[in-house]
């Protein structure tokens, strides 16, 4: 079991690099991504997916397109399936104007793990106005995980604030050690 866990993160800090648009369907419709980052297996049927190149720049290995969506280069993906095969779901996508192959990562694990004594966390209340909210998530910053909650999990999202893909330590050192561009680490 890794002793370590990362958030991996877009690196938007990268000079010239290329930014994704929105993920749309074969006819060119826009798909709803928010099932990509839920930490659950997602089932298409719509056909091949697709995503434009809003700013045109150096591709990269790892890049999030819409909002948080893991596009990654299929040297990438190969390790994500090598390390983590019970952990993530490969979803190819076509990224417009670039004839290499690229996948959407899913996590298909969701772990109730946030250790809300260490993280700063805020709840919604009923002063928000919205009753079917109150009691859950509405930040987490400087987010820890109890580790002893994850298990053998090398992938995953956090039950009740999923927008961090939250990575073990061995699959951080593979992206490292293979210089996997657009990534950006942040232990959790």
């Amino acid at each position: 079991m890794s002793t370590r866990f990362f958030e991996l993160a877009d690196n938007v800090n990268v000079p010239h690099r290329w930014d994704l648009g929105t993920l749309t369907d074969s006819r060119g419709g826009q798909v709803d991504d928010r099932p990509f980052t839920c930490g659950t297996p997602v089932h298409i049927t719509d056909g091949r997916l697709r995503i434009p190149v809003e700013t045109a720049g150096k591709p990269l290995d790892f890049t999030e397109a819409g909002v948080g969506l893991p596009v990654v280069h299929v040297r990438v993906a190969s390790m994500f399936a090598e390390l983590a095969q019970e952990d993530v779901q490969l979803l190819p996508v076509d990224v417009e104007g670039h004839p290499d192959q690229y996948l959407i990562l899913v996590a298909r694990r969701r772990i109730r793990c946030i250790d809300e004594q260490a993280s700063r966390i805020r709840l919604w209340t009923h002063e928000n106005g919205i009753p079917e909210m109150v009691g859950q998530y509405a930040s987490v910053r400087d987010m820890r995980i109890d580790k002893a909650k994850v298990g053998g999990a090398q992938v995953f999202r956090c039950e009740g604030w999923t927008v961090p893909l939250i990575v073990s330590g061995e699959i951080k050192d593979a992206l490292t050690a293979m210089g996997a561009t657009g990534v950006r680490f942040e232990e959790v």
